[in-house]
């Protein structure tokens, strides 16, 4: 019996199930963590690029507004999809989507980004039509998958799916209309940190109880309980009141709440002592820069800092940050590697939190010096992740055999 057999008759979900085209495209996170990583670098370069004056990706639709829209809905949404296309089987028991639909899936994503840096024929709603087509189709996926499997508490993930979909087409309509597409981004970030709230408190505590368990006696991290709700529904409330009114005496007061609630959290699960595998602390590194984005939200409705310097430190410390640590633990695993990090993947964790914290002190310093010094961070992270984990995630696992 083969392996992908034997995984069957076990109930379980059989790895690398397309044998008749590249590896690649044998299981969702293999083609959207490469293409998102790949992504995150190309696209900050040319950010990087439009700020020093040698560039002007996205035409008519602004360089800025390209920018915020990339790394939102671009490299994000690969990373997430990747992750979902993943998990969703796990949690289903369903078989994942692979080979020739995958493909299709993945040259939908990759049409928006070309078609939206250069729009064809400088008309941007092309660019805008081709981009905001994915996010639907991957939410139409996910709940065809959840309902098919009777999951109906998972449904909770098309649901953010969906915000993000309705986030990205409210912020093409901004632009396009020549208005301010901030409150939109603030409502993607806001879908992001949610999942991470949700999910990534669900994996998190999971993984580092595992890891504490096989190293013998000690405490472990506290069971999911009504705490975790409470900090679940106050983290809601404040990025709702955050998407409205950034700069509003509410945000001020309940983001420094979310900030200690999620940060009491995160100490339940007991991550110090995980220091000698950054595997692991790296997914509690990126749920402390959540609770960062927490008191810098605060921070923003006193008016000290600017709402695109609390923006930055979800969007590049939690998003990025969560999304880098979940990248390489999931890559590992699911190509038949330990789940030990290497030099060049703790230096990569090193170099997202650094950028995460010098971004937002752009907003009150030497801005382009320090633009520049954040985005060659982020683009060594991605970097770093792309160097090392793309040749595991275009062969086969290591412990499959044809």
């Amino acid at each position: 019996m083969t392996k992908t057999k034997a995984a069957e008759a076990r109930g379980g979900i059989p790895r690398g199930l397309s044998r008749t085209g590249p590896v690649l495209f044998s299981y969702g996170f293999r083609p959207f963590f490469l293409g998102g990583a790949v992504w995150a670098v190309l696209a900050m370069a040319l950010w990087v690029m439009a700020v020093s004056g040698h560039a002007l990706p996205g035409g008519d639709y602004g360089a800025a507004n390209w920018h915020m829209h990339e790394m939102l809905f671009g490299f994000a949404s690969a990373v997430l999809s990747g992750f979902l296309m993943t998990a969703v089987p796990n949690w289903t028991g369903r078989m994942p989507l692979s080979g020739r639909p995958l493909m299709a899936l993945v040259a939908l994503w990759l049409i928006g980004r070309l078609a939206l840096t250069w729009p064809p024929g400088g008309a941007v709603w092309q660019g805008v039509l081709a981009d905001a087509l994915f996010l639907p189709v991957m939410a139409a996926v996910f709940a065809v998958e959840i309902i098919a499997g009777r999951k109906w508490r998972d449904l909770k993930v098309v649901a953010a799916v969906t915000v993000l979909a309705l986030a990205n087409l409210g912020f093409h309509l901004a632009v396009l209309r020549g208005g301010d597409p901030t409150m939109a981004a603030r409502a993607a970030i806001s879908a992001y940190v949610m999942l991470i709230v949700i999910i990534g408190g669900r994996i998190t505590p999971s993984f580092t109880r595992n890891w504490l368990a096989r190293r013998g006696s000690g405490p472990l991290p506290v069971p999911y309980n009504r705490f975790d709700t409470l900090v679940a529904c106050v983290s809601g409330v404040t990025l709702a009141l955050w998407i409205v009114a950034p700069d509003s005496l509410p945000v001020a007061v309940l983001g420094p709440v979310a900030a200690v609630l999620n940060l009491a959290r995160m100490l339940r699960w007991r991550g110090w002592r995980t220091w000698a595998e950054p595997l692991v602390l790296a997914l509690h590194g990126g749920y402390a820069m959540l609770a960062l984005g927490f008191a810098a939200v605060g921070l923003s409705g006193l008016g000290l800092l600017s709402t695109a310097g609390a923006l930055h430190v979800f969007a590049v410390g939690a998003i990025g940050g969560e999304m880098l640590a979940v990248m390489g633990r999931a890559t590992r695993g699911h190509t038949g590697r330990a789940l030990t990090a290497s030099a060049l993947t703790t230096a990569s964790y090193g170099a997202i939190w650094a950028a995460a914290l010098l971004r937002p002190a752009a907003e009150l310093g030497d801005y382009d010096r320090l633009i520049h010094l954040a985005g060659g961070l982020w683009m060594l992270a991605f970097g770093l992740y792309v160097l090392e984990y793309a040749p595991m995630l275009i062969r086969a696992r290591k412990d499959l055999r044809a």
